[in-house]
């Protein structure tokens, strides 16, 4: 919602992307299940849908490309051996004698990544110290969500990203990948998580329920409180919410592009 809400506000185009990159993760039929929710929510794209399982040239060239460029490195390292914290540099200087690379970290440059977000303002992060190197490419062969939203945000030339407080630290990773490729940085939001009585995000990951869209006018009027706004009333439509529901975005956030 906040990203259609934003788009629409500033006269842009809203984007969809399937990120179906994590393929064990993957439920069958879940993406028009996804395409259909937002249709019923009145929630019109302005290109068509592009599928990340469908990209795995696009992101084979911008791995080549960052290896080629030293900005990355073989890791031996399994996630028992790496622990919680930040990578410890255990492979930065080459794997040991009789093992194998498993995994491909990117080299995190030292230094500090600042940048401002459009919700939660400022924000510093030591990316060295507080997470190290960090994958790309994953020990069963799969690409990082790092990599491959650095490498579509630019293919779709999206210039502001609109999405949860949960990537929030996720930022500054994408900004040095970006950087290292040669691409641009969108501007970023993000927005509150909506959160189940135990402090949980809803989402599939915490078998959160389906929202209803046999009543949309009451699913958006919901998101939208969630949002901090207050409910619109006598609104009997999807396309009667957005019509109001717009305006008052950009009151709010028209300035602060």
């Amino acid at each position: 919602m906040a990203s259609y809400l934003d788009a629409r506000a500033h006269h842009g185009r809203w984007l969809v992307r399937i990120e179906d990159i994590d393929t064990p993760r993957v439920v069958a039929g879940a993406d028009r299940v996804i395409l259909q929710q937002l249709h019923a929510l009145g929630m019109r794209a302005d290109a068509p849908p592009i599928w990340q399982s469908a990209r795995l040239d696009a992101y084979e060239t911008a791995f080549s490309q960052l290896k080629t460029q030293g900005h990355v490195f073989g890791c031996c390292c399994t996630r028992q051996q790496v622990g919680r914290g930040p990578y410890p540099g255990t492979c930065r200087q080459g794997i040991a004698v009789g093992r194998r690379v498993r995994s491909w970290r990117f080299r995190v440059p030292e230094g500090v990544v600042r940048f401002t977000d459009r919700w939660q303002g400022t924000q510093i992060q030591d990316t060295a110290r507080e997470v190290g190197d960090f994958i790309i490419r994953r020990a069963d062969g799969l690409w990082a969500y790092q990599l491959v939203v650095v490498v579509d945000d630019a293919f779709q030339g999206i210039t502001h990203i609109v999405r949860g407080a949960d990537l929030l630290d996720s930022t500054a990773r994408q900004m040095l990948l970006a950087q290292s490729l040669n691409l641009p940085s969108p501007r970023v939001m993000h927005v509150p998580l909506v959160l189940d009585d135990h402090g949980q995000k809803l989402s599939k990951q915490n078998h959160a329920q389906p929202f209803d869209t046999r009543h949309p006018v009451q699913t958006l009027n919901r998101a939208w409180s969630r949002l901090g706004f207050a409910p619109l009333a006598g609104v009997e439509s999807a396309q009667a919410f957005w019509q109001q529901a717009v305006p008052q975005w950009a009151a709010r956030f028209r300035q602060n592009i």
